[in-house]
């Protein structure tokens, strides 16, 4: 039997090291954020994307299906699972216009505001918490950062070509 030495893998692939990918990076901030909301939002068996629509409609009167799936950046099936669950709850409200019987016309319901004014102060208590501990100044510049890399990002096409 012939035994080779261990040696360290390599990559097959020419590419930045995995640690150093900005999707990951992007995703490894989000989840240890993150980590911080859900525990509050189980107490009240709300999921991450449940209190994001519930954010979203809480600034609308109402709001058609496909533009909250791209506010909430959720897609239409896993929206359309959402709403049915907090439909069910009474926390939302929809309606079809009589003007337009394509249309689903969502609207966040008076139960589902008395619920957000429960969470909220968890929620803001973790953005104090999360202030705090990264500082305000460093928080500030990284949303700034973040909202300029978006724009950037959304003025290139999806080949890197501009103006798509």
């Amino acid at each position: 039997m012939n035994a080779r030495p261990a040696q360290a893998p390599t990559s097959r692939v020419r590419l930045r090291d995995f640690s150093r990918s900005l999707p990951m990076g992007l995703l490894r901030a989000r989840e240890a954020v993150m980590r911080h909301f859900r525990s509050a939002l189980r107490r009240y068996d709300l999921t991450e994307q449940q209190w994001r629509v519930l954010r979203a409609l809480s600034s609308v009167d109402e709001i058609e299906a496909a533009d909250l799936a791209r506010s909430t950046f959720l897609l239409a099936p896993s929206l359309s699972r959402i709403l049915r669950d907090l439909e069910a709850r009474v926390l939302i409200r929809r309606r079809v216009p009589q003007e337009d019987q394509r249309k689903s016309l969502i609207a966040i319901a008076p139960e589902g505001i008395a619920l957000m004014e429960i969470v909220a102060p968890h929620s803001e208590a973790i953005y104090a918490d999360i202030t705090r501990r990264f500082g305000a100044d460093k928080l500030a510049v990284l949303q700034d950062l973040l909202r300029e890399l978006e724009r950037e990002m959304n003025s290139f096409g999806p080949n890197g070509e501009e103006g798509q």
